[in-house]
């Protein structure tokens, strides 16, 4: 009976320290699922995991950047930039340490059915391990950052130099995606077929 009544005490501080921002971000899930709509994907000083299937990308541009995290952590980024995407089986995953429970792993996945993939417009994604497949069409090598002609521009967020080096493309493929990333976001956001799950313990896409 003791071990039990550790075990309700430690779930109550999990509920207390969990449930809102899982509530929150179920939320906005499925809003997702419905439509389109502005999103973004990070957590404050934490790398997450991100693999699909396939990534076709449309006006690609990629630079340097620093991220500056919470508390003022500076961190060396690849950002990786889009017009428009389309991602099948993408599969993005977190895992939380929770003080007295221990980790606990949110994992997102979209993109599973055919002819349904993710669809996602002005994304960014900033990463520090990329591993892929890659096909570029018209791409140009070494150009300044700022004098790009491909992709969204320069995020305001994002310390890049103007004058650093960058590479363009019209089109960019990926297949077999496997990357870490500090921050995803797009303008727009739609996720076909969302499956979100909470467990205890290491859930990761890979």
């Amino acid at each position: 009976m003791e071990s039990l009544a550790r075990g309700g005490t430690r779930w109550k501080r999990f509920a207390v320290v969990m449930v809102p921002s899982v509530a929150a971000t179920a939320a906005i899930g499925v809003a997702l699922s419905q439509g389109a709509l502005a999103a973004s994907f990070s957590v404050s000083g934490q790398q997450f995991k991100v693999t699909a299937k396939k990534l076709d990308g449309k006006g690609f541009v990629q630079y340097g950047a620093i991220d500056v995290q919470r508390g003022g952590k500076e961190i060396p980024v690849a950002v990786s930039a889009f017009d428009s995407a389309e991602i099948t089986n993408l599969c993005q995953s977190v895992v939380i340490p929770v003080p007295y429970f221990g980790d606990v792993s949110l994992k997102l996945s979209a993109g599973t059915k055919p002819g349904k993939p993710v669809e996602a417009k002005n994304l960014y994604i900033d990463l520090d391990q990329l591993n892929a497949d890659a096909t570029f069409k018209d791409i140009n090598i070494g150009v300044a950052a700022g004098d790009t002609k491909h992709g969204p521009g320069i995020k305001e967020h994002d310390r890049a130099d103007p004058g650093s080096f960058a590479q363009e493309a019209d089109e960019a493929e990926l297949k077999d995606v496997k990357q870490t990333a500090w921050a995803t976001s797009a303008g727009t956001f739609k996720l076909s077929g969302l499956s979100m799950n909470v467990k205890k313990g290491k859930h990761e896409c890979y």
